[in-house]
């Protein structure tokens, strides 16, 4: 989760929507009053921007409580790591379900029902005794998350009209900003201070402020909404999970062992069942004809090439810090500020921007900078040390994510027909959280194999690969010296540098598309 989705209703142009909104009272006369309920937008505002801080951290701060956690309950790194895929792969498979039950059953009780299942399950996360539990629980999480977001962005669109709709959304879209800009550095000291434990305990607090706000507000429903796409959820989230696991297992199973290849085989299998179960479909979740589009299909790329090297960074670099460079918890995430404060500013100033580069422009500079980041980052032989050489790395890397951040949501639905505006922006964000979930996967595969390879033949590879990727250098260093240690390093940092290369040519071959596939005229189909 990278930003926040574009509400399509501010593509509309109000005289269908109000008829259709008259037609859709006069049918449902309920829900008409139950639309005229007093409500104050300041408190729909507050509740839904808590919310929307509260997310974000949740996807990038356990990175930085991962050292702690896998120490404590005496995880591996595959375990550990679904702590990451089980949140991120819930988060996007239920996503688009998640905006249909809305409508079906009301954003309200969606908001409320996935607020309560995200702090309970951050509960559970956060007092769990074995870290099969805190996956599991993770994955619930994950699940909430998605009825938060869908549902409150849409209690936004249902609250907020005109110039003040465009600012609640701005606002909205600067608290998701904030809570990834943030998340790291705040997990680093809630770990400081307590323990990993208060990671996860900090969204019940949160969760608890969130449902007293939102529990007066209005009901709203959809009343031309039927079902929800069954079918299209349990295929896409089997594809999604078996393509994540075996980025997971592939380094202790082998690249070629049978688990892996099944999972790759399983994952191949259910994405092809979910492309023919979405063409049969009469209401589709995913629109798979909205890929004959190239400016379409260059756009959605576009949060993939971002988000593939931005989640990644987030989640493990906090380890290297804590493990190669010895530093604390709340300095590794404080060492992240230069990469996700710019992510937090600069789309604040996409307007601006905008009035003097293109779209088309903006969205193929923001990954090619990136792409020159990540390269510089290559060239550094000792990042950690040289951190003045890193912080600008990690800089002009923020820059160039903050610049796609700013204008890639409205893309979305401006390259898309109005009525069609929704559909597009459950795809695009779909599409990110999908390209979070795969990229920290297959960046932990990288680096754990670099680091198995670097210590050859000793007994044990798998395990020390492990302590070393999650930041527990000290514990080789006491079990098998110096020297030991030291191959593991470089087998690690060999890792990192296969990583900047493919987070690279990820970034890269996004701003080729749209520089070649984007077209200005088809950005104005929304008025965007």
């Amino acid at each position: 989760m990278a930003n926040a989705p574009t509400d399509p209703d501010l593509h509309e142009s109000p005289g269908p929507r109000d008829a259709r909104a008259r037609v859709a009272g006069a049918e449902q006369p309920h829900l008409r009053a139950a639309n005229r309920a007093p409500v104050n937008p300041t408190r729909v505002l507050v509740a839904i921007a808590l919310a929307a801080v509260m997310l974000p951290i949740s996807v990038t701060g356990p990175g930085v409580a991962l050292a702690d956690m896998s120490g404590a309950l005496n995880a591996s790194a595959a375990s550990t790591q679904w702590v990451l895929n089980a949140y991120n792969v819930a988060f996007t498979a239920f996503m688009l379900a998640a905006g249909s039950a809305a409508d079906l059953f009301g954003r309200r009780r969606l908001f409320l029902t996935g607020t309560t299942i995200f702090a309970l399950a951050s509960l559970v996360a956060g007092t769990a005794p074995t870290i099969w539990l805190v996956d599991v629980a993770r994955f619930v999480q994950g699940m909430g998350a998605a009825a938060v977001l869908t549902s409150g962005s849409a209690l936004l669109a249902h609250t907020f009209s005109g110039p003040a709709r465009a600012r609640a959304f701005g606002i909205f879209g600067a608290s998701i900003g904030f809570g990834l800009a943030m998340g790291p550095f705040v997990s680093g000291l809630l770990v400081g201070a307590a323990s990993w434990r208060a990671v996860f305990l900090v969204n019940v607090l949160l969760g608890a402020v969130v449902l007293v706000l939102a529990w007066p507000l209005s009901e709203s429903k959809n009343p031309g909404a039927r079902r929800i796409d069954i079918a299209g959820v349990l295929t896409f989230t089997a594809a999604l999970m078996l393509l994540a696991l075996g980025f997971v297992e592939g380094p202790s199973h082998g690249w070629a062992g049978a688990p892996t290849l099944g999972s790759f085989v399983g994952a191949a299998v259910f994405l092809a069942a979910f492309v023919i179960v979405e063409l049969r479909s009469s209401e589709p979740m995913f629109d798979l004809s909205l890929l004959r589009r190239p400016t379409f299909v260059a756009i959605i790329w576009q949060p993939v090439s971002i988000v593939f090297a931005f989640a990644a960074l987030l989640v493990y670099l906090p380890p290297y810090f804590q493990g190669v460079g010895g530093a604390s918890s709340t300095m590794s995430g404080a060492m992240l500020l230069p990469l996700t404060l710019p992510v937090f500013i600069l789309p604040l100033f996409s307007g601006a921007l905008v009035k003097r580069l293109s779209v088309r422009m903006l969205l193929a500079i923001g990954p090619a900078v990136l792409a020159a980041a990540l390269l510089l980052m290559m060239t550094l032989t000792d990042p950690v040390s040289s951190r003045v050489a890193l912080f600008a790395a990690l800089l002009v890397a923020g820059i160039g994510i903050g610049l796609a951040f700013g204008v890639m949501d409205n893309a979305a639905v401006s390259s898309v027909p109005p009525e069609r505006s929704g559909m597009a922006s459950g795809m695009f964000n779909t599409l990110r959280v999908a390209g979070e979930t795969i990229g920290v996967a297959c960046v932990a595969g990288l680096l754990l194999t670099s680091t198995r390879q670097g210590l050859g033949g000793v007994a044990n590879s798998g395990a020390i690969a492990d302590d070393v990727v999650q930041g527990r250098l000290d514990s080789v260093r006491d079990a098998g010296g110096a020297e030991l240690a030291h191959r593991a390093v470089l087998g690690f940092e060999h890792g990192w540098t296969a990583v900047y290369v493919l987070l690279a040519c990820v970034a890269l071959a996004g701003s080729i598309a749209i520089f070649t596939m984007v077209r200005d005229r088809d950005l104005d189909q929304s008025g965007g």
